[in-house]
């Protein structure tokens, strides 16, 4: 069969560019083709330098030719990346707390998946490896940090601290924890705006006497708000951990939320994926793993959006229990789960250490709202 170097370039308009939305051609990523009776090569340049994203580009062209060329045709793809220096976007330096070294938000896209019992028992797992760790309850309409780490029925105390009364931290396990479950009804729903939410974050979040601390980790309630923007407007996120379980619908929210960190005017590094609820293990079948909810679903999602896969936590009635008796699994030495939350935690350590060697700090966000005004 023959054809024009126009039908390779044709084919490749059918391709997206990674990360831009538009084809290979019209980004011009495509610097050249050449074709000579049945072979064809392809040289392409993308931005994204990891070999992970150049093996799809080049599977992704061959795939293309072959279906809108011809079958027959040899490919040959080069390709190269160049990352280009990002524009400058309109973003402010937040309010640093002192001495908090990491700050460390904890989400997902809906609620219900644990991600709240995966905070918890990752700030065990730091304190216990060594660090200082805080923990912020910053679900706002369901806190319930007070209650796993068993300190229901403690209230900050107050504090002098340079002249001014400051909020001292409950502690337990090694971690300090401030919630709004100390501050609210446990019998009354919280009907807060936005604007009153925001509020009572930021008194939280600066109105306290934090200490020495090496991570602080943030309970977000589940989804995409107010709260989360308020967030990142008021503090340099140092990371963001993802958590979801592995069946579709979760997984469909927790790309959203991958997805708002990783805006251009929010720009916070997603350290990686958690799967919770990953399989089912009865006790009296220690060797059987059962996929309640599909097998490998945020493995999987992680690889798809160029993601690190922190690991996966199965369904264990103890975790449940323990959480709910305010003594998580973490806590129990020597037993598989508190070795998988271990794991976990390692590999959180391990990409926020790539992520503060290789990008600058974090700057806090100037939303521009509708309107095209913004909020400071």
């Amino acid at each position: 069969m023959s054809f024009k170097k126009q039908d390779i370039y044709n084919a490749l308009e059918t391709i997206t560019a990674p990360g831009e939305g538009k084809s290979l051609v019209e980004n011009d990523n495509v610097k050249n083709v050449v074709t000579f009776g049945n072979e064809v090569i392809v040289d392409v340049v993308i931005g994204n330098p990891t070999l992970q994203a150049k093996k799809k580009v080049e599977t992704e062209i061959k795939k293309a030719i072959h279906q809108n060329v011809s079958n027959s045709v040899e490919v040959k793809v080069n390709v190269k990346a160049e990352v280009k220096p990002k524009e400058e976007v309109n973003q402010i330096r937040g309010k640093e707390i002192p001495n908090i070294k990491n700050i460390i938000a904890i989400a997902s896209g809906k609620g219900g998946v644990g991600k709240s019992t995966v905070t918890a028992n990752v700030a065990i797992s730091l304190a216990k490896m060594g660090f200082n760790v805080g923990v912020l309850d910053a679900d706002v309409y369901g806190p319930s940090q007070h209650i796993m780490f068993d300190v229901e029925r403690e209230r900050p105390l107050s504090v002098k601290v340079d002249g001014r009364s400051k909020m001292k931290p409950v502690e337990n396990y090694g971690v300090k924890l401030l919630s709004l479950g100390f501050f609210t009804n446990p019998n009354q729903a919280v009907i807060w705006r936005g604007p009153m939410a925001s509020k009572a974050l930021n008194q939280l979040i600066f109105d306290a006497d934090w200490g020495e601390i090496d991570f602080l980790l943030i309970d977000l309630p589940p989804g995409t708000g107010d709260v989360h923007l308020s967030i990142v407007q008021a503090l340099p996120i140092t990371g963001a951990v993802v958590v979801s379980t592995p069946q579709n619908i979760a997984l469909a929210d927790a790309k959203k939320g991958v997805a708002m960190f990783q805006q251009e005017a929010i720009n916070v590094p997603v350290l990686g994926i958690v799967e919770n609820m990953a399989y089912f293990t009865p006790a009296e079948l220690p060797e059987n793993k059962y996929y309640i909810f599909g097998q490998n679903g945020a493995k999987n999602l992680a690889e798809d959006i160029e993601t690190k896969f922190l690991g996966e936590i199965p369904i264990v009635q103890s975790i449940r229990e323990a959480g709910d008796v305010g003594h998580p699994v973490a806590l129990q030495n020597g037993t598989k789960l508190e070795a998988s939350f271990k794991e976990i935690t390692q590999e959180i350590v391990s990409q926020l250490l790539k992520r503060n060697a290789n990008l600058p700090p974090t700057e806090v966000v100037r939303i521009t709202t509708m309107s095209g005004c913004s909020t400071k």
